[in-house]
């Protein structure tokens, strides 16, 4: 197991600070990184990006207080790989491997244990921020009876995309992990029903008298959708793990298997292989194509970059053009509505978008302490006692003429917020300035700004999310 020093990691930072002081007031400032998980546009720059080179690592585990010391910009990918040697993870590890913990923190995350631990902010204790002032505060945790000169920015932090600043460290809760872990793929007809057992899960974190550790799951059709029920387990003698890092292919499996087992480690990276099913667009579904696909590249971030290629020089919307197709809007989003009004939007989803499949993950603000024991998180306000579905859809549809205008995009902005749901920012955004203010809270965006980055050095969110600057 290799740790970043914490020598290494302060010579880092310095160099993070020198790089920004490099950089002419007034442009943009980005970071210097080679991987991304953002789907939306930017403005071109010439200007170079911030210096995060050595902040990649993780700088300590300690296995008593069940902590982890990590680096922003440190993949979840080598956080889980220091990690496991413990028999520990973090309480969420996001789908995709290369998103970054600080990413994850500043953009929000998910996963299939969020039904009982929220998102991934919500297990940070403290965290090392460099602010658009030049500055690196550390913003706690606030404790009860304890406030904290920075409990601000530690509140605001999540869900600001760098319009505050960036993480260098963070501290990190961990928790155990077993060997295995066991699958259940129970089918629903009745997506009434489906919400209804997700509502009951949630609350009791068990499914008829057996442990639930991981829930998400995967609407295939109308009238075809799969929970998966994942408990932690140890390894029996002659249970062999599946394998879907070769041939076999996971999300397939959910509707093949009424059960299944996985090593801890494949289940965290269940989806990434396949980037869940998006490499279906490059025929990686096709057993022919898939045999001489090394499997070295079978990991989100190459599709990313095919996609990247793609946008670059407009492949298929040439194709599209040849073959006579009206023209494509990609429509990439990850949304939360309340888990009773799951079966209205998908519903409405089915007549209006047509996408699928799509992935479900529900999730709650996590109550470390018991009930009512939630905080809230004014970037991102979900209500406190309220379970959320995650819908996640990743693809294009056919619109023509007026697709440059993103009018499905703007569709499902429109009926998530009837719903009294949000929409995660990663993808491109339509809101105008009223609403997202509303949404996001604008107001206290602002103030927390004006503190920590008062010479408007960075971006705001809005102009981040919907402007494209």
């Amino acid at each position: 197991m290799v740790l970043a020093g914490r020598g290494a990691h302060t010579a880092a930072v310095a160099r993070l600070v020198e790089s920004y002081s490099r950089i002419p007031a007034g442009s943009p400032v980005r970071l210097s990184k080679r991987t991304s998980n953002l789907f939306r546009p930017r403005a071109a720059s010439d200007i170079p990006g911030l210096d995060v080179s050595g902040l990649g690592g993780v700088v300590s585990v300690d296995t008593v207080a069940r902590t982890a010391d990590v680096q922003g910009m440190c993949t979840y990918e080598t956080l889980v790989d220091v990690t496991l040697q413990h028999g520990l993870m973090p309480l969420v590890v996001p789908q995709l491997r290369t998103i970054t913990l600080g990413g994850a923190v500043t953009g929000l995350g998910i996963e299939s244990t969020s039904f009982r631990n929220g998102l991934p902010h919500e297990s940070v204790l403290e965290m090392d921020v460099f602010t658009g002032a030049g500055e690196v505060v550390t913003a706690r945790r606030p404790t009860e009876g304890a406030g904290d000169e920075h409990a601000d920015l530690f509140a605001t932090f999540p869900n600001s995309y760098g319009s505050l600043g960036y993480a260098t460290r963070l501290r990190i809760e961990l928790e155990p992990i077993a060997p295995v872990v066991a699958l259940r793929h129970v089918r629903f007809d009745d997506l009434g029903l489906l919400a209804k057992t997700v509502a009951e899960i949630t609350e009791t974190r068990t499914w008829e008298g057996e442990q639930v550790d991981g829930l998400d799951g995967v609407v295939f059709a109308p009238g075809e959708a799969y929970l998966t029920l994942a408990r932690w387990a140890e390894a029996e003698p002659g249970v062999r793990t599946s394998d879907y890092t070769g041939q076999q292919i996971y999300f397939q499996s959910v509707r093949q298997r009424e059960t299944d087992v996985l090593s801890g480690y494949d289940y965290l990276w269940r989806w990434d292989t396949d980037w869940f099913w998006c490499s279906g667009a490059f025929g990686l579904h096709d057993p022919r194509v898939r045999r001489l696909w090394p499997r070295r590249w079978r990991r989100s971030d190459v599709y990313y970059r095919l996609v990247g290629l793609d946008a670059r020089f407009g492949i298929m919307r040439r194709l599209d053009a040849r073959a006579g197709r009206p023209e494509r809007e990609r429509v990439v989003q990850d949304i939360e509505v309340p888990v009773e009004r799951l079966p209205e939007f998908l519903a409405w989803f089915d007549e209006r978008v047509g996408m699928r499949p799509v992935w479900l993950c529900p999730l709650r603000l996590r109550e470390p302490d018991g009930p009512g024991s939630a905080r809230t998180w004014p970037s991102y306000p979900l209500r406190a006692g309220t379970t959320y579905v995650n819908v996640g859809f990743w693809g294009t549809v056919h619109v023509g003429p007026d697709a440059s205008r993103g009018p499905t995009n703007r569709a499902v902005e429109e009926k998530v917020h009837q719903l009294g749901g949000h929409k995660s920012l990663y993808s491109e955004a339509f809101y105008d300035r009223e609403t997202f203010d509303q949404l996001y809270d604008g107001h206290n965006l602002a103030r927390v700004k004006q503190r920590y980055d008062p010479g408007s050095r960075l971006s705001t969110l809005y102009d981040k999310a919907v402007t494209s600057r």
